[in-house]
């Protein structure tokens, strides 16, 4: 019968690169750069809720990681350590060595030491944290928007929302926009390279995870200001532009969420800094919309006409 630790040896005790003393303690022991600040992040996900428990488990475990290096990403942190807690309905060898090699091949390309976690029977639920190291005065926080200041978004947005549906029967894909879209939804990809080169750049970040009018609300609220969202210049993916009046692209683009792109704010003169990381990390990078007085989100369509969404984004108790 395999068993709890059984588990742990087998599939979550990898080498590390960056940690004192990792998993096989009461805790792990870690040593920061000298002079570095610590990033911290924790994201939960639950089966049915974040992801079907009949996704292959490879993806889940990819995405699990994935969504915590999202969060670094937006701070501009290096990522160097991560927890892992999961509760499983049985011990299913099969499925952990999956889940494993998604988590872990992910892990491997970001530098990030797995030092620890639990293991539960319970309903599939896993918790990540994820700890990285800034240096001071160049983290991205989400209060430094200034009026005047340029709205941006890495990437393009609404793919992993089209693809959900899809997933699920309410709406298809263009066969042209499936492939891609469906990646987006099961691998997306940390923008962590491009959030590094933010700092000193952007005035504020924060991923999209719950979508883009949503997310870009946070910023507004903490930064004391209003975001303006120009609706025709959101990046869509080139299959699907033709269709922005399609009013479940929108809904998708504007508040689907989890794309986990970097939307930024960015003083006017550093367009050609913006543009210079773009080009050095070969990421898109599109500017769609502005900072102003005052105070929440509005979206403005292709005449200057203000776009009431039946919903800004997700809630996770809605």
């Amino acid at each position: 019968m395999t068993t709890e630790f059984d588990l742990i040896h087998r599939y979550f005790s990898p080498s590390t690169q960056h940690t004192v003393l990792a998993g096989g303690d009461d805790a792990a022991l870690i040593q920061l750069t000298p002079g570095a600040q610590l990033a911290v992040s924790a994201d939960m996900l639950v089966a049915g809720r974040h992801f079907l428990a009949a996704d292959e488990p490879a993806d889940i475990g990819y995405k699990a990681l994935a969504v915590n290096l999202s969060d670094l990403a937006a701070m501009g942190a290096w990522p160097r350590w991560a927890t892992l807690a999961i509760a499983l309905p049985e011990a299913d060898e099969t499925w952990v060595a999956g889940f494993a090699s998604g988590f872990l091949d992910l892990a491997r390309e970001h530098g990030v030491d797995l030092i620890g976690g639990d293991t539960t029977r319970g309903p599939l639920t896993i918790t990540v944290q994820i700890l990285g190291e800034i240096m001071p005065g160049l983290a991205l926080r989400r209060d430094g928007a200034g009026q005047g200041d340029d709205l941006w978004v890495t990437g393009t947005l609404g793919d992993a929302a089209l693809a959900l549906a899809q997933i699920l029967g309410a709406g298809p894909l263009t066969p042209d926009h499936a492939d891609a879209a469906l990646a987006r939804h099961y691998r997306p990809t940390p923008r962590a390279a491009f959030g590094r080169a933010l700092g000193g750049i952007a005035s504020a970040c924060i991923d999209v995870s719950d979508g883009l009018a949503a997310d870009v609300a946070h910023v507004a609220a903490r930064s004391s200001v209003r975001v303006v969202i120009d609706w025709g210049r959101v990046p869509l993916h080139p299959a699907i532009r033709r269709y922005r009046g399609d009013p479940s692209i929108r809904a998708a683009a504007l508040a689907g969420g989890d794309d986990y792109e970097l939307a930024f704010t960015a003083p006017r003169a550093r367009r050609d800094a913006i543009a210079s990381i773009s080009a050095s990390t070969g990421l898109a990078v599109t500017r769609c919309g502005r900072v102003e007085a005052g105070s929440g989100v509005v979206v403005l369509d292709e005449d200057g006409a203000p776009i009431v969404l039946a919903q800004s984004g997700y809630d996770h108790f809605r």
